[in-house]
């Protein structure tokens, strides 16, 4: 296949070839010491069209108001790409999903939100080839910020080309740097993976086409990739597992998806208040059946222990922890309300709570005491993971429950949504529970194991953290998840910058440095081996169990106050209020 081989830039012999090989012929064997050029929409992601990815922006870093109008002006943007050009199509998009948004959410909703959209995003044939190559280089139009925790915590690249935002005093101007190139067209892409594998001619590139990718003009070897649908990339083939992820909407939100969602939030919001008010004015034996009528799905498991206990004190259910309904849905299993253990918990979901709340303090023996008060009144379910988990894994499990009783309930929780994800790290957790009763038909399966026996307890004379690790591992298997020692406070640095803790904002010095600092970006030796062994080789690899600091970083999503913009900018920002505040 004759394709350039000239080192030099810019001249006629560089010229692109009308016709390049499709993916499907490209062999990924042999490529360690090979550097790889590449697209990213289109090439490196199913998906041509960004505007998803500028929708969740919009959505999950300004508000819902700001995705809505985003999604109303896009026929003007696909108008403007169509009769214009796709640089201003690209720029009205830049400026109303992220005009008068802080520098600090950016990051952050590119970390916690964007990245696990672009793994489900990526194309299955496109993959191997690029994480075979030992160098990785990609361009793009959309602004590196959005796409730079991906690319490089998740796919290994050593240099990102992307738009610059323009910033002021921390804020977004909605703009693009001009002295940057600009948005990046088809040229400057060129000019800046040049630039950036230092004038070097690239072994392998990957685009669109010769067109939309002129950079492959520059390559000893280049494949275009096709409209043709393909898989996503199996989740074990990922270079590292995605554990913890934010963002309030379970689907990627293209225009029709966007559509949809919209039309069904006033409905969800008249369907979300009936379902939580008959939960906390009806008996739970009337509640239940109208919540199934009401579209929510309760399947449940195994059978729950016919006796309470003994005499002297209640079971203790020790759940997983999918969202903060997880109580609430034991209670319609069971077909009674069982008080709930919580360690923190935001005054609007305890006053609209329809089962008691057991607060703990997060000291150790105040808990303890407080849990074994409430086991001599009667049931009691826990959460020892102490914070809710999206993904199929749980995070580690506090020992301290097994201390306090033997008489133990196994309860594995497994939620399913369509919309609106029920948790929250980094927004407002008192909507939580309006979010998961938002959906259509959220599910929650519920699978009752036998009690404990007495040589899986502390009565055997084994430890508690022995019983604590056992446990997780019994209900991961029964689950199909996979068992971490990550913790509560490692997914909170990890999504909201912060322990987990509300602390007071006066006074405060940039929590986000000293996170970064203390978890570090770098990959731990589990995952580091895990991109050695692509490089190696070019094979696909199965998810392992993490450990702590998987170097993930972090940036906040939290409030850090909008700065005054210009003047030329200032009539515009007040369109688009949400919680970041001016």
């Amino acid at each position: 296949m004759p394709h350039c081989h000239c080192t030099g830039y810019g001249g006629d012999c560089c010229a692109a070839p009308e016709t390049y090989g499709t993916i499907e012929n490209c062999k990924s064997a042999a490529r360690t010491n090979q550097t790889v050029v590449s697209d990213l929409h289109g090439t490196l992601l199913r998906s041509r069209s960004p505007f998803s990815y500028f929708m969740l922006v919009a959505f999950e870093a300004g508000s819902p108001l700001r995705g809505l109008v985003l999604l109303l002006l896009w026929p003007v943007i696909w108008i403007i790409e169509t009769l214009v050009s796709e640089a201003a199509s690209l720029q009205l998009l830049i400026f109303i999903s992220t005009v008068g948004i802080t520098e600090a959410q950016l990051h952050g909703v590119a970390r916690a939100v964007l990245c696990k959209f672009f793994l489900e995003d990526m194309h299955s044939l496109v993959y191997p080839t690029f994480m075979a190559c030992g160098r990785r280089f990609v361009a793009t139009s959309t602004p590196k910020v959005m796409v730079e925790p991906f690319l490089k915590d998740f796919l290994g690249v050593e240099t990102v080309c992307g738009s610059e935002l323009l910033m002021m005093r921390g804020v977004c101007s909605g703009l693009v740097k001009r002295d940057s190139y600009g948005v990046l067209g088809e040229k400057e892409k060129r000019d800046k993976l040049h630039s950036a594998v230092g004038g070097l001619t690239p072994d392998l590139g990957l685009g669109v086409d010769s067109t939309s990718s002129p950079f492959l003009s520059l390559c000893k070897e280049a494949y275009i990739v096709t409209m043709d649908p393909v898989q996503a990339v199996p989740r074990e083939d990922y270079l590292k597992p995605l554990i913890f992820h934010d963002g309030r909407l379970a689907i990627r939100p293209t225009p029709l998806a966007a559509l949809a969602i919209y039309l069904w939030f006033p409905f969800g919001l008249i369907l979300a208040a009936a379902r939580l008010l008959s939960w906390m004015f009806l008996p739970v034996e009337i509640s239940a059946p109208i919540g199934a009528f009401l579209g929510v799905r309760v399947k449940v498991k195994g059978a729950p222990p016919l006796i309470q206990g003994n005499e002297t004190r209640g079971m203790l259910y020790v759940c997983t922890h999918r969202t903060l309904m997880d109580p609430i849905f034991l209670a319609a299993a069971l077909r009674r309300r069982v008080p709930a253990v919580t360690y923190s918990l935001s005054r609007l979901s305890e006053m609209i709570s329809p089962i008691k709340v057991v607060k703990l303090t997060r000291k150790r023996d105040e808990d303890a005491k407080t849990i074994k008060d409430a086991l001599t009144q009667g049931d009691l379910a826990i959460c020892p993971e102490g914070t809710t988990c999206r993904e199929p894994y749980l995070l580690r499990f506090s020992p301290l429950f097994a201390e306090l009783t033997n008489d133990i309930v196994p309860t594995c929780m497994h939620v399913a949504t369509s919309f609106f994800h029920g948790t929250t790290a980094g927004g407002f957790k008192a909507m939580d529970p309006l979010y998961f009763l938002m959906n259509p038909f959220p599910v929650y399966n519920l699978t009752f194991l036998e009690p404990l026996a007495k040589d899986e307890t502390c009565a055997s004379g084994k430890s508690s953290i022995w019983v604590a690790n056992h446990l997780q591992k019994k209900m991961a298997q029964v689950l199909n998840y996979e068992c971490t020692s990550l913790t509560r406070r490692d997914k909170y640095r990890v999504l909201a910058g912060n322990d987990g803790i509300v602390q007071s904002r006066g006074g405060a010095s940039d929590p986000l440095r000293n996170i970064n600092m203390e978890m570090g970006l770098k990959m731990p030796s589990l995952f580091r081996s895990r991109r050695n062994d692509h490089n190696r080789t070019g094979q696909q690899y199965r998810k392992q169990s993490m450990s702590l600091n998987d170097g993930y970083g972090s940036l906040s999503l939290g409030d850090d106050g909008l700065t005054i913009l210009s003047s030329l900018h200032s009539s515009i920002c007040s369109l688009f209020q949400d919680r970041a505040g001016s």
